[in-house]
């Protein structure tokens, strides 16, 4: 048993470089052992690409280690799939490798897997063992299980406040509040989410670019709140660089040529909501339908309390700098479990789960 665990922690390992590159597919890894010694592996490493047993079982002929798959287990961070998508089902190919077992993280709850991959494997004589270290593959993709169970994205609300607890002056001038370090930080965030969401003020008294500078990686979709379609087209958020989505009451909802998370459309593309109590929930529900599983909030107070207000939210990170500026736009009040704490040069950061 200590010896699964140790090689399914190192399929978890391998699943987490995929992050930020797969979406809306999880992070997989997957490990294949033979006699306590590793004989391949692999990762998802881009949507649309090979899938981790794929790469796993090429890497093991590949060191000539293919006589060795019927004696073999793999330990895979996800049911394998069952069904042709983008690449052909992993649950065939294992099949066709003749591999003696296959322990499983967790069931895949996709309904074109939902278990039919583990009915394969299964009917074709191969051993089959579910659940090994399950809450730890849950954690790793939450925003995957979050899309699949909830019906909408990961919802991760992050702010930056003052130590008298302010987000800045009321005149709207800019205040910076976090050092470089957490800066820098959040730039790295911004390459593990589907897109980053602002409200009109933000838009209009910033007009941030919200792309990643300071970190390698891929710029979100940029979401924001303009519902009554009055930001003007000079603002960076219209610059054509990188996708833009215009949650509104006016312009019907349209959807980029592709679907496909990143493909940069040549004007924005808009998602209409009705006005009312509702209004966050179908924004969620219009995202998701854009393969967006993940919403970094980077919004004023009045957008992230009204994500706090809704519950639909799953975490919050908040920094608090040195700064104390005695009055000003009072920053949201943080609410949920406590999970984690640190210093990051001068700046506390807290982070909070909803559940």
């Amino acid at each position: 048993m200590e010896a699964d665990i140790q090689w399914m922690r190192r399929a978890l390992l391998l699943a987490g470089y995929g992050r930020g590159n797969v979406s809306p597919n999880p992070m997989v890894g997957c490990v294949i052992v033979h006699e306590g010694s590793i004989i391949g592996e692999g990762w998802h490493r881009q949507y649309g690409g090979p899938h981790a047993e794929v790469w796993a079982i090429n890497d093991a002929e590949s060191k000539g280690n293919a006589h060795l798959l019927p004696e073999s287990t793999a330990y895979v961070t996800l049911e394998p799939c069952s069904h042709t998508g983008k690449t052909p089902p992993c649950a065939d190919l294992i099949i066709s490798k003749k591999l003696k077992k296959v322990i499983i993280c967790n069931n895949d709850p996709n309904p074109l897997v939902s278990g039919r991959g583990i009915a394969r494997m299964v009917e074709a004589g191969i051993e089959v063992e579910i659940g090994l270290l399950a809450s730890e593959g849950l954690a790793l993709n939450k925003r995957f299980f979050t899309a699949m169970g909830q019906k909408r994205p990961y919802v991760i609300l992050k702010w930056a406040e003052t130590a008298d607890g302010f987000l800045g002056p009321e005149t709207g001038d800019a205040l910076r509040i976090s050092g470089t370090l957490s800066n820098m930080r959040v730039h790295q965030w911004r390459t593990e989410e589907d897109a980053i969401l602002i409200g009109y003020k933000t838009a209009l008294m910033d007009n941030p670019r919200l792309n990643v500078r300071n970190w390698e990686g891929r710029d979100p979709v940029r979401v924001v709140l303009d519902r009554h379609l009055q930001l003007p087209a000079t603002l960076h958020l219209f610059n054509k660089i990188q996708s833009t989505i215009v949650v509104n009451y006016l312009q019907e909802s349209t959807l980029p040529d592709s679907p496909e998370r990143y493909s940069v459309s040549s004007d924005p593309s808009y998602l209409k909501v009705n006005p009312g109590a509702g209004e966050i929930e179908q924004m969620l529900k219009g995202l998701l339908a854009r393969k967006i599983q993940s919403v970094f909030v980077e919004g004023g107070a009045a957008v992230i309390s009204a994500f706090l207000q809704t519950g639909l939210w799953d975490e919050i990170r908040r920094c608090q700098g040195p700064a104390v500026i005695g009055n000003g736009v009072k920053a949201p009040i943080a609410t949920g479990v406590l999970r984690e704490s640190e210093i990051v040069e001068k700046d506390l950061w807290t982070h909070y789960s909803r559940i």
